[in-house]
């Protein structure tokens, strides 16, 4: 039997509508907002609504009559008579059980909904091609209930829809753990057997801080019983990744180019699960552009040097190694260098070597690869090997801001050129039909400050814009939203906000969102979202358990 909390007030100044209504309940009830309520309605229907805003008034006339009440201020003063007080609520309407969308009545009965009523309500009760997405919370209480969210995988991962971004401030949102959940999500998925014989998935995650994501097939061994048993009611297994794979940056001590630990790297390396990865300038020279991805180049005199080595004109086209590369460029930096050239400047030289050079003294860039000893090359190891169900981790965490974006930017070409049939000689039904990228704080690569001619935010914007036709998913996250570029987030059809500021809920991005929602993501606990999804008939908010795989405390 539904329970009573309350009644629909409709009064001269606000009245009810087609999109909301005002009830007023005891005020000791207590409600949240994104709590799901019914009214009943005509015909034997009922009207379902979210909570938004919770007010709270009593007859006083003005604050004055309530400090004149209180014997004109005294803090201690008990009153004879208690003035009359209740909650009052405002509900936005998200459904009706008959599809009759008139304005609910004055004096309507307002009840609390039961797990299949709520599931109704918000569009969770049918469900095609369902991936868990976290749970949902409801009431107080003996009343509480708790409800596994799945979202339709075409409106997160293609067709009808792709791309989800999550935004949301450092070390609170828990925004890579989020990520992650999902990701675990639609590996199970497609590990099924039920899955088309036509569809398929792998997955580039980048690890961007720490040892976060470099043993990512490994058991979490303090997941609690509490974490297990959300697992088992979102459907999902508690074990980590599988078909993992790990890419780390080359050096010769194990130790400069990353965070890992030398005996971990050695393990992985001997399991055949890990490669260290390097750039060989005969192969690789043609990335030489994403060098310059945040470098404001007007007058295109860098683009027209890259073009000219390129091309391999002058002595360039003899060139076998960086070395010589830079040794070659140093040439054209010399004040009687300028007849080598006349149409480039010796400054513009320079100012190109200058950016170059400070990257090139990376290991990375090696004269050879050794495949014995598990060295390859990225672009070659995605493009001839990569596989359905398959997860590969790139570590950058440890590279400089520059260097991460090179090897982001030519990971991400690499994808798209071989879903695009421009590299090796593999046959479609080799490569997965679905590839979801995962990279975390984006604003380096897409934010509204990169510079238009940046060739990363150029693929990122064609990813978002064009991926979903050919199977290319972006999984993006950021501190702060309003920073990314308009056509990147405007693209992504599923969007989480975790716990942000005062300031960045006033920017235009959040303009939408009822007032009480922006005031909760400036105080959510980690692990907790507000998400939005085409097929969610409101906002949720959601939780999800802790990750499955192994956790570095320290670093």
């Amino acid at each position: 039997m539904a329970k009573l909390i309350g009644r629909v007030a409709a009064t001269e100044k606000i009245p009810t509508t087609i999109d909301e209504f005002y009830f007023w309940t005891d005020k000791e009830k207590i409600l949240n907002p994104f709590d799901v309520i019914k009214a009943k309605h005509i015909q034997d229907s009922y009207t379902f609504g979210v909570v938004e805003e919770i007010s709270h008034i009593t007859d006083a006339p003005s604050y004055l009559a309530s400090y004149i009440s209180s014997d004109f201020g005294d803090v201690s003063y008990k009153t004879n008579t208690q003035r009359v007080g209740l909650n009052f609520v405002k509900a936005k309407v998200i459904g009706n059980t008959k599809d009759i969308y008139t304005p609910v009545l004055d004096g309507s009965e307002v009840s609390l909904g039961d797990e299949k009523e709520v599931q109704k309500a918000l569009g969770l009760d049918e469900v095609k091609n369902p991936l868990a997405c976290g749970y949902i919370e409801m009431y107080e209480a003996k009343d509480k209930i708790r409800l596994p969210v799945f979202l339709n995988s075409d409106f997160l991962l293609g067709p009808e829809g792709a791309h989800l971004n999550i935004s949301g401030i450092s070390g609170l949102a828990a925004k890579t753990s989020y990520s992650m959940f999902l990701i675990k999500a639609v590996q199970q998925r497609y590990l099924q057997r039920d899955i088309p014989k036509n569809e398929s998935v792998a997955f580039v995650l980048f690890n961007i801080k720490g040892r976060d994501l470099l043993a990512i097939d490994e058991r979490n061994d303090e997941l609690s019983e509490k974490d297990k048993e959300l697992y088992r009611n979102l459907k999902l297994d508690d074990q980590p990744f599988k078909n993992a794979t790990y890419f780390y940056p080359y050096d010769k001590d194990d130790s400069t180019n990353t965070y890992a630990k030398k005996k971990d790297v050695e393990a992985q390396i001997d399991a055949e699960k890990a490669f260290k990865y390097k750039y060989l300038y005969e192969e690789d020279k043609d990335c030489m552009e994403l060098f310059f991805s945040n470098i404001d180049d007007p007058q295109e005199t860098m683009s027209s040097i890259i073009n000219l080595i390129l091309n391999g004109e002058a002595n360039f086209g003899g060139i076998r190694s960086w070395g010589d590369f830079v040794e070659e460029v140093k040439s054209y930096t010399e004040k009687n260098a300028s007849g080598k050239d006349k149409s480039i400047s010796v400054l513009s030289w320079r100012k190109f070597l200058r950016i170059i050079k400070k990257s090139l003294t990376n290991p990375i860039f090696a004269k050879r690869v050794d495949p014995k000893k598990n060295e390859t090359r990225l672009r070659e190891h995605i493009t001839q090997k990569i596989k359905k169900d398959d997860v590969y981790v790139i570590d950058i965490a440890k590279l400089g801001e520059d260097m991460q974006a090179f090897v982001f930017g030519d990971v991400v070409n690499s994808i798209y050129e071989m879903k695009l049939g421009q590299v090796g000689d593999r046959e479609p039904d080799e490569i997965p039909s679905k590839i979801v990228i995962f990279v975390d704080e984006l604003n380096k690569y897409a934010s509204g400050d990169v510079p238009k001619n940046s060739p990363i935010l150029r693929k990122i914007i064609e990813i978002t814009e064009r991926g979903r036709s050919l199977g290319l998913i972006l999984f993006s996250a950021e501190q702060f939203k309003s920073a990314i570029h308009d056509r990147v987030k405007g693209n992504c059809s599923t969007h989480a906000y975790g716990r942000t500021n005062a300031i960045e809920v006033s920017k235009n991005d959040y303009r939408y969102l009822p007032t009480v929602y922006k005031g909760m993501m400036t105080r959510l606990p980690q692990g907790e979202y507000i998400i939005q999804n085409p097929v969610l008939r409101s906002l949720l908010n959601i939780k999800f358990p802790n990750p499955v795989y192994k956790q570095f405390k320290n670093g």
